[in-house]
């Protein structure tokens, strides 16, 4: 009995402790060390117990977000998460607030850019979150959700989310996220010539995936040791990483975005990235301007731009899984597991605005016939194995380094949804600590797509100005559909 007892103390600590994966080990060192803020626009004023009794019921369940982070005292002196107990209360933050304040979402502005440059607590689960009894323009309270990167990657964390919220509509269903269905190859029914017609594509696939990836990892590599993005007004300086980021959003219509992708025979990915160099073609524009640089005005085409963009590998374990597992407090597929890709922006001004969204379709396309993510992931793990922390953390800042921006797409729910009590007019998500000095990310949300800038203000000092040319950019694009007969009615 005895023998069976300490059998079962060992089984126990097994489940209370677990190691860090390697890419939640990147996210802990001190040159990589990453955050991530969402901002929660509320319709109604912030109820803070409300808020608090719903976090001990969901979010506090996860085993993420109920562990510490131990880095040398795991097994073997390898870093681990250690379950603990979480007093929800030492995790929510309710600042004073003077409510005469005459700018409200300037104060907002200077209290996320604020909390940048405040670092984690590592004595508790690495959450915190902030309800900030403030009526801004776009909403009536806000409550801001930061997490280390640590805990998961961006697609989890946002699954995670939304199985903590409720449709408006329907307090007891989950929100409802659209999935895109793909199909390849021949039906059941399909005839002989067929399949063989099916067999042909199948190989010329596998050609073009295999030639493709051989590229990718050329210039993967090249990026490591030779290649570097032109010298532009976008592009980091040493040390921006640590700078105070400042955080600016805009809302922009997602029935704008579908209108050009029916129209074009597009996804909402290839709208998006359009969009997004058509607007940093138009604030690198203006900034040669200002800077009196006309020669580099008129170069604009030859210049090389590239977004690092992390690429989730692992199975997204879906809300429904993640809610349950909550309400059950039991176990679930999670952590981080993703590699990188190399994203080409084409720069410069166009007469004709769809050019854009042609280019940035055909640029799209052809990642998605490349193993890149997957190779870049098996290479920083192997260098990781082989050489050590260090040696993987000083790869990817050198593939970040050599590269202008991150950007990112996230799906959001396709209606509006209640965050314990608290009905969302808007989600905006970012993230810092990389040493990128421009991220942009795009998260759709019921009938809005929420445009997020984060820039360092020493390399960009005025991120407001780049929100506006992302807005104004879409609707030039729009109107030129629209003036071309070529928009479709959705049925």
């Amino acid at each position: 009995m005895g023998g069976e007892k300490k059998k079962n103390t060992v089984m126990e600590t097994v489940v209370e402790e677990e190691p860090l994966s390697p890419c939640s080990r990147l996210f802990n060192s001190p040159d990589f060390n990453c955050a991530i803020i969402v901002t929660m626009g509320c319709r109604v004023k912030g109820n803070t117990p409300a808020i608090i009794d719903g976090l001990k019921r969901t979010l506090v369940n996860h085993p993420r977000f109920s562990s510490i982070l131990e880095m040398n005292n795991g097994k073997k002196g390898k870093p681990c998460w250690v379950r603990t107990k979480v007093k929800v209360e030492d995790h929510v933050i309710v600042p004073e607030i003077d409510p005469k304040i005459e700018n409200p979402d300037q104060y907002l502005e200077d209290y996320i850019s604020k909390l940048t440059t405040i670092p984690m607590d590592l004595s508790k689960p690495l959450w915190e979150i902030h309800i900030i009894h403030l009526k801004t323009s776009n909403a009536e309270s806000i409550a801001l959700l930061k997490i280390h990167h640590s805990l998961g990657d961006g697609m989890s964390l946002m699954s995670l989310f939304l199985a903590c919220t409720r449709k408006t509509s329907n307090p007891e269903a989950l929100p409802t996220v659209a999935v895109q269905k793909k199909r390849f190859g021949p039906s059941c029914n399909s005839g002989f010539f067929n399949k063989i017609w099916w067999l042909c594509v199948g190989l010329w696939f596998i050609i073009r995936l295999l030639f493709n990836t051989f590229v990718d990892i050329l210039m993967f590599a090249l990026t490591i040791f030779l290649v570097r993005d032109t010298e532009t007004p976008l592009l980091a300086k040493p040390g921006s990483e640590l700078n105070p980021k400042r955080f600016v959003h805009r809302i922009i219509s997602f029935d704008d975005v579908k209108l050009v992708k029916n129209a074009l025979k597009m996804t909402v990915n290839d709208v998006l990235l359009g969009v997004t160099e058509a607007g940093l073609s138009r604030y690198l524009s203006r900034r040669y301007d200002q800077e009196a640089t006309p020669k580099l005005k008129e170069s604009m085409r030859r210049i090389r731009l590239r977004s690092a963009i992390m690429i989730n590998l692992r199975p997204n374990a879906g809300i429904e899984a993640l809610a349950d597992m909550m309400a059950k407090k039991s176990k679930c597929r999670w952590g981080n597991l993703f590699g990188y890709i190399l994203l080409p922006f084409s720069v410069g001004l166009e007469t004709d605005p769809l050019e854009y969204v042609r280019r940035a379709k055909a640029t799209i396309d052809r990642k998605k016939h490349s193993l890149e993510a997957v190779f870049s992931m098996a290479f920083f793990k192997l260098i990781l194995k082989v050489l050590g922390l260090k040696a993987s953390v000083i790869l990817v800042r050198k593939v970040i380094h050599s590269t202008t921006l991150t950007f990112s797409n996230v799906v959001g729910p396709k209606e509006e949804i209640t965050f314990h009590g608290h009905p969302l007019s808007y989600i905006a998500p970012c993230v810092f600590g990389h040493p990128h000095a421009l991220t942009i990310h795009f998260q759709s949300y019921a009938n809005k797509v929420i445009i997020s800038v984060t820039a360092d203000p020493t390399v960009i000092p005025d991120p407001h100005k780049m929100c506006d040319d992302l807005v104004e950019s879409l609707k030039i694009i729009k109107s030129a559909v629209l003036e071309r007969g070529l928009y479709e009615i959705e049925v």
